[in-house]
């Protein structure tokens, strides 16, 4: 459940990027005519902010927008990417390890290029909150895990009552038979 959120989330973000204008003009009126510019005046000023630089940027440099268009894109492309673990968890494990790891570097990325763009601390916090919640799948269990249901068949960590249809499993080595005596003389 928690990959279909996950893709669903993914592909939410993707298509709301690209009208990036369209969608703060019409949040920054929302804002104006409700009794939330008065609760959340600091929230209320940023969005106009934001609504501003977007304006003016599209009116004279248009194609900047052109590198949301591709972050739009790129989100739409991984949500495809994350249709794998959900046909196949086991075989595309990878998958879920890459976004997990992906998602622990929104941290970092949100405390260092949040203050050099004049970021507020607390939209970098909504920021990191998706890393949070994005790499954590199912709950905190591990990915292998997540990706076989859990080992004792109820969704919670490893047990003895693995499944064994979704489980890789180790092949014996093959075993050398010893040469013939005739052969080992001959050599």
């Amino acid at each position: 459940m928690w990959l279909i959120f996950f893709i669903v989330c993914l592909v939410l973000s993707g298509l709301t990027a690209f009208p990036l204008v369209t969608e703060l003009n019409w949040l920054a009126d929302v804002l104006k005519s409700s009794p939330l510019s008065d609760a959340m005046p600091g929230f209320t000023e940023w969005i106009e902010r934001c609504r501003e630089g977007l304006v003016a940027t599209q009116a004279k440099y248009p194609f900047i927008l052109y590198g949301t268009d591709w972050l739009a894109y790129a989100h739409l492309v991984i949500a495809v990417a994350f249709h794998g673990p959900y046909r196949d968890p086991v075989r595309n494990i990878w998958v879920i390890e890459f976004g997990m790891i992906a998602c622990a570097g929104i941290i970092p990325l949100a405390l260092v290029c949040g203050p050099i763009r004049g970021i507020p601390f607390g939209w970098s916090l909504i920021d990191m909150a998706f890393g949070v919640f994005g790499g954590d799948p199912a709950g905190g269990r591990a990915p292998e895990d997540q990706a076989v249901g859990g080992a004792d068949g109820t969704g919670h960590g490893r047990g003895a009552g693995a499944r064994p249809a979704l489980r890789r499993e180790r092949r014996p080595k093959p075993t050398r038979r010893p040469l013939p005596r005739r052969v080992l003389s001959r050599a």
